[in-house]
Formats: C-alpha cells, structure tokens, sequence
C-alpha cells in the first residue's frame, strides 16, 4: 500500500529490542575469549558448550557494564535480580536453552530522549535492559544462505556465551508518518550512548549491535494494539528505517484486503529492503521460563552501583552542546552532522590534532563519499579520527596536497597500512626539489610557448595551463602555488 495511505488509515505501534554484545574479555558465564574473528569453535570451553557438569559462573564486568549502561537510560537498578533458563530450540545454543532475565531483569524503567532530522526530541521509554548470553552462529551452506534449500550446515559456537545486554522499550505509539524515522533515530542515539559508555563497539557490520524491529497498525481511533511482527537482527540504521516503513505497508495491504496479520519473526533482506516470514512467534510461556538454578542472584551494592553512576562519561548529547558552543556552529549545521553520523568521528579527529574545520571536512565531503561508495555508515570506515587527523596533519606541514591526501585516505580504506607507510609505498609526499620542479616547468613551458607570450603579456591566469602539465607530469606531486610562483619567475 502507498505510504501515505498508510498513515492515514492506520496507527503504527512500535517495539524496539535491541541487542548489545558487551565488550568483555571473556564470555558471561565462563573465561574463554570473546575476540571476533577467531578461527571456528576455537574460543569454546566445557562451560559454553553445555556439557555435563560445567556450572556457569557470572562475569563480573558483565554485570558493571548492564549497571552502567541502565544508569545511562535512565533506568532504576535492581537490588536483587536473577538469572533465568529461557527454553526452546536452538541449533546454535549447545545448552538448547539461553541464560538470560525474565522477570526480574537488572534495570527498569528508563527512557532515552532521541532527536529526529528537524530538531524535534521524541522520548522513547524503556521498558527494561537484561542480562543474557549471546547464541553461536549457523552458516548454511549451498542455496540462499538460509537454511530451506542448503546442502548442509555448519556451526561455530565461538560467540556461543558472549555478554549481551537486550534493551527493550515500551510501545512506542503516535509517531504516525515518523515511526520508521523514529526508529533509526532511536537505535542511532542509543548506538552513540553505548560507544560513549565504551560497554560495546557497536559494530552493526559485525553483529555487535543488533535490532529486532516490532511493528503493528491499528485502524486510525482503535484502542487496542493490533497483532506484531517481529523483524529480526536488522544491522544498519538505514535497514532500521527501510525495514520499519516496509513492514508497516506490507500489513497495512494485507488489512485492508480482509486478512490477517500473524504474529512471526520476518526475516528482511538487504538486497531489495523487504522482509520475509520466519517462524511463528512465541509467547512467553512458550519459553518455558524458570529461575537457573546454578546461578545466585545478583544483588548490586548500592555504593557500588553509585560509584558506577559516578564514573559515568559525559554523555553524547551533553558534549555536543558543549561542543557546538565551543565551535560556534549552528543548530542546524550540528543537526546535519548528526544526522550524517559524522559528530563523533570529528570530534575525535580533532582531539587527536586536527582544526574542527579541517575535520568537519574531510568528514563530511571525502570521507562520507568513500562511505556512500562503499554502502557503509560512515562510523563503519576502516579508518580512525586518529589516521584522519595524521593525513590532515601531512597536508598542513605541506607533505601532501590535498589530492595526494586523498590518495592516501584511500589506501587506509582498502588496508595498505598507515598513513605515513601508504605515502613511503606509494611515494606520495610533495616534491620539495625546486631543480626538479625547475625542470619539469621548463619542459612544460618550452612546449606551450604561446601560453608563454599570454603570460609575458600579462595574462597571468594562463600559467594554470602550465600548472597542470606539471602536476600532471610529477604524478599531483608538486606543491601547485611553488610551481605558480617558478612559471611566473621563468616568464619575466
């Protein structure tokens, strides 16, 4: 159904579950590593491959991470909470059951306040944030990488254990036209808190961060909420937004048909930005919830948990207003930052030596075309602020130009190395050798001798020719006004 249709006729209501592998040296309930990357089932253990015997034991960081990032939403923090066996089948999960909090999870009660493309501030409450384990990862092999038509699977069960936080909010209602722009905007604001809070590197591309999307419609003047789809493990912001805004037409037509919408987990795919039906979807008494009985309680301290609260960073909306006035920049140019997700990358940039000029920059032009290029976010760039800031650094000592700087950037992005070992390589930096330079601009100006006439007749804007037949012939690799200033010299 058209967008627009939708909205008039129906109410969206949203539901946002987002799952947040905490950056811990070791997994939640057992010491093997959590690295990414490593060869399969090589970071495995009797503990996280649920053999007999092996009894879990709580990750200390785990626990201080979930607090501080509760403390962060907003949320109360609970002085008693406990671990729970959640039942059903995975293939992925050698226990076939996860560890994870039902009932009393250990923070509640939050909100986070997110601000949309126009400025507008939406608050999205949170219902909870839970400790749990993260499952290990099926490949299918053969097929569409999906598990219906594969010849056979595999199982990797290194990340079978690794820390997670879920934080789930409460119905998001009366976003109308919004909801797929509050979404993105939500799972963006939340994505830059937990990099504030350094509990996670937020690596959509790598599963760090995960969303699962709840969409319902209720005809316009209705009360009661209709019935969800869950779409599952969406891994950019852009996918966030497109998958809601599909969702919503997908079952905004099948309502208006006569059907109806069944409660299942769908399944969205990049390539064309719809979703597809999973499995139907449980509720939670399916799951069979009882109190893991190899597990206490946790019972944070109170002193403890507000010495966390103290040691909390300053936050990313807090450092932007400070930011924005220490820069003098105005709302709207800071909104478009914001938006591109370039803020927090030029701030680093210039932490690390650069001018917020020269950063704001790099960043938003080259930087956020290589992104679009690459169909990544451009916080997912195989580059640092820090390596940014070094090329930056090279072009004010007059190293490199600006278009030999780029060059370099480049051969960061494609992983050459580091900036001053891509320039060594490659022999990018600026010819500094005024004989060398000599030579090539008397080369170039005995070759065009009536530019020459042009420029002794003073049409100085002419020596531009000239200045390009001797960038070209040094590769960019000339400084362009010293080469300026020789042609001009050699024309007197």
């Amino acid at each position: 159904m058209d967008y627009d249709e939708v909205v008039s006729t129906y109410d969206p209501v949203l539901g946002l579950e987002v799952h947040v592998e905490l950056g811990t040296a070791t997994k939640m309930f057992c010491g093997c590593p959590t690295g990414f990357g490593a060869d399969p089932n090589t970071q495995v253990c009797p503990v996280c491959l649920g053999l007999p015997g092996a009894l879990p034991v709580v990750n200390a960081k785990g626990v201080e991470y979930a607090i501080k990032i509760g403390l962060a939403l907003n949320c109360s923090i609970a002085t008693s909470c406990t671990f729970a066996r959640k039942n059903y089948f995975y293939p992925d999960q050698p226990k076939n059951y996860q560890i994870s909090q039902y009932d009393e999870p250990i923070a509640f009660d939050g909100h986070l306040d997110v601000v949309l493309d126009d400025g507008t501030t939406w608050r999205v409450d949170i219902e909870r944030a839970h400790m749990e384990e993260d499952t290990g990862k099926s490949l299918h092999v053969g097929g569409s990488g999906r598990i219906h038509g594969a010849d056979h699977s595999l199982l990797d069960y290194n990340r079978a254990g690794v820390p997670l936080v879920e934080i789930v909010t409460k119905p998001i209602t009366g976003t109308g036209e919004r909801a797929p722009e509050v979404a993105r905007a939500y799972v963006s604001a939340l994505r830059d808190l937990l990099r504030s809070l350094d509990v996670s590197d937020v690596r959509m591309d790598q599963g760090s961060l995960r969303c699962d999307a709840n969409v319902s419609l209720m005809p316009k003047g209705a009360d009661e909420f209709g019935t969800r789809t869950e779409t599952k493990n969406v891994n950019s912001l852009k996918s966030v937004e497109v998958a809601v805004r599909y969702e919503m037409r997908r079952q905004a037509a099948v309502l208006s048909a006569g059907g109806e919408i069944i409660q299942e987990t769908r399944h969205f795919q990049e390539s064309d930005g719809t979703t597809s039906a999973g499995r139907r979807k449980e509720t939670a008494e399916d799951y069979r919830y009882f109190p893991e009985p190899d597990l206490a309680p946790v019972a944070p301290d109170p002193a403890w948990v507000a010495e966390i609260g103290k040691s909390l960073p300053e936050l990313p909306w807090v450092r932007r207003a400070r930011i924005q006035q220490e820069w003098g920049i105005s709302d709207e140019v800071m909104r478009d930052l914001v938006n591109v997700g370039a803020i927090d990358l030029i701030i680093a940039t210039v932490e690390a030596g650069a001018t917020p000029e020269s950063a704001r920059s790099w960043w938003v032009s080259f930087l956020a075309q290589q992104a679009n290029t690459r169909e990544v976010e451009l916080a997912e760039l195989p580059i640092t602020p820090a390596q940014v800031a070094e090329v930056i650094a090279m072009v004010n000592d007059g190293k490199l130009t600006t278009k030999l700087a780029q060059q370099v950037v480049v051969g960061v992005l494609d992983g050459e190395g580091e900036p001053a070992e891509i320039v060594a390589t490659r022999g990018l930096e600026v010819v500094r050798d005024d004989s060398a330079l000599q030579k090539a601009v008397d080369e170039a100006l005995a070759a065009n001798p009536d530019i020459v006439e042009k420029i002794r007749g003073g049409k100085v804007a002419a020596a531009g020719k000239i200045v390009g037949d001797v960038m070209k012939a040094t590769r960019g690799q000339a400084d362009p006004a010293r080469v300026k200033e020789l042609v001009l010299a050699a024309c007197e």
